[in-house]
């Protein structure tokens, strides 16, 4: 198995040690408000976008679709797409507008993707890869990373995944997460592809042994801190948590700065709401929705008393036009007063 080429361009530090923790790019949850919530809960673990497509940000809203506070770095963008003109253009701008790292999909099985020719699909593609994300090295010294799976459909991961990681390699790219999962591209949804292929932790163990120089982070399956420490022990550079971190971020973010980092000590549920509100009140105060920023925090509280409580006012009062930090303190109080 031959090994990976030395890296092309060196890989931002800073960014390649909040990789140790990073939070998965998920559509619909991952928006700038969840990243900011997430922000406060942990200091160092990388955060990322939603996936939008090259073409979007090069012809569409720009200021919308990649707006992001300041307080959220390190982030990096997630881009779908496989037209290396294209990714390069929308690469320019990504830097220009701050971010910290620009990753290509290529790992998202939905049929929308499959159609637009990205995301998992360019497993089978990884020449056209390696085009793509050469084109997006030329014009940044940003680092381009590059999610993946072990492979799709009928495809053997232990010859697709290395063959991949090498040719991609080659042309610059260094750090890898790699959902360790196949994707059946035909005959499973999205959400079956993220729970019925079985994983391959070993695989992505090989890879590591056979590619020593790559910074290569895990993703799917993992629930909490305990599994990230011990894949971290045993040799990987990183761990990427999706759903987990998304619906429990209090085990996941709070402990991550003291447990990952070695920085800090564990944070408190009760204190990240707090912190939270001047940030509502700037959302609402500028015509947003309370329910835009809230829904991110329901599971705040998971496993504590006054947790379903905390969710039920939030889901039933965060809508309604007015709705603000009021709404907020008073679901905190069935969190609060039970803890008394």
């Amino acid at each position: 198995m031959r090994h990976a080429a030395e890296p092309m361009k060196q890989e931002n530090c800073s960014v390649a040690t909040a990789a140790r923790l990073s939070v998965a790019p998920m559509m619909d949850w991952t928006d700038r408000h969840c990243r900011h919530l997430h922000r406060l809960m942990s200091r160092h673990a990388l955060l990322y976008t939603e996936m939008v497509t090259a073409a979007a940000v090069v012809h569409g809203d720009t200021a919308r679709l990649l707006a992001y506070g300041q307080d959220e770095h390190p982030v990096a963008l997630q881009l779908g797409g496989s037209d290396p003109a294209m990714l390069a253009q929308a690469t320019k701008i990504a830097a220009e507008m701050g971010y910290d790292e620009v990753n290509l999909n290529c790992g998202c099985p939905s049929d929308r993707v499959q159609s637009g020719r990205f995301g998992a699909v360019l497993m089978t593609e990884p020449d056209l890869v390696a085009d793509c994300v050469a084109a997006m090295i030329a014009v940044t010294d940003l680092p381009i990373t590059v999610k993946c799976r072990i492979g799709v459909d009928d495809q053997d991961p232990a010859t697709v995944l290395p063959d991949f990681l090498t040719r991609v390699s080659a042309v610059g790219v260094n750090r890898f997460t790699v959902h360790a999962r196949k994707a059946w591209l035909q005959g499973l949804s999205p959400k079956e592809n993220r729970d019925i292929p079985p994983l391959d932790y070993d695989l992505v163990h090989a890879m590591k042994a056979a590619f020593p120089a790559l910074h290569l982070s895990i993703n799917g399956g993992i629930e909490n801190l305990n599994q990230t420490q011990a894949l971290l022990d045993a040799g990987l550079d990183g761990v990427m948590i999706g759903r987990a971190a998304y619906h429990d971020p209090s085990a996941i973010l709070l402990d991550a700065d003291a447990r990952i980092f070695n920085d800090g000590t564990p944070g408190d549920a009760i204190a990240i709401v707090h912190a939270m509100l001047p940030y509502i009140a700037d959302h609402v105060a500028a015509g947003g929705r309370l329910g835009q920023v809230s829904r991110h925090m329901l599971g705040l509280f998971q496993g504590r008393p006054g947790a379903r409580l905390w969710r039920r006012h939030l889901s039933e009062h965060a809508h309604k036009d007015g709705a603000g930090v009021d709404v907020v303190l008073d679901a905190l109080n069935y969190v609060t007063s039970l803890a008394a």
